[in-house]
């Protein structure tokens, strides 16, 4: 069982989410956090020059705010938007709140993947801490 556990999640993936949830919460000690995460990424300065100054700031707090009214009424459920490499950022998430367990969803692995490497497999490869895998 596991304390304090990292579910990082992409919006956009709504059953994914369930699955996630409902593996870490099997995974929880009593008494124990969840923390669902989703890594925005940086908008590059070759677009942000024609966008609103604000407008990462407005896409973590609108992603955020969407997060929070999911997981309402949750007892030991936070929700975290960061900015940055999804990957890079889950990590150093899990390592900087002393995460001790990571429930990553991950899709069927193709071509691409075995050269460039998806974020679920690159989280497991470096994490510092427990890492379940989800397909």
């Amino acid at each position: 069982m596991y304390k304090n556990i990292l579910v990082p999640v992409a919006p956009d993936h709504g059953a994914v989410i369930g699955n996630s949830m409902k593996a870490a919460r099997a995974l929880l000690a009593p008494g124990g956090t969840i923390t669902v995460l989703t890594v925005i990424e940086a908008i590059p300065s070759y677009i942000s020059q024609y966008l609103p100054q604000d407008q990462q700031d407005r896409n973590v707090a609108e992603t955020e705010a969407q997060l929070a009214a999911e997981f309402a009424g949750q007892d030991g459920v936070g929700v975290l938007v960061k900015v940055g490499h999804a990957a890079q950022t889950i990590l150093d998430v899990a390592e900087e709140a002393g995460h001790d367990c990571v429930v990553i969803a991950s899709h069927r692995p193709g071509l691409q993947d075995y050269f460039l490497g998806s974020t679920a497999a690159r989280v497991v490869r470096h994490a510092q801490c427990g890492v379940h895998v989800l397909r």
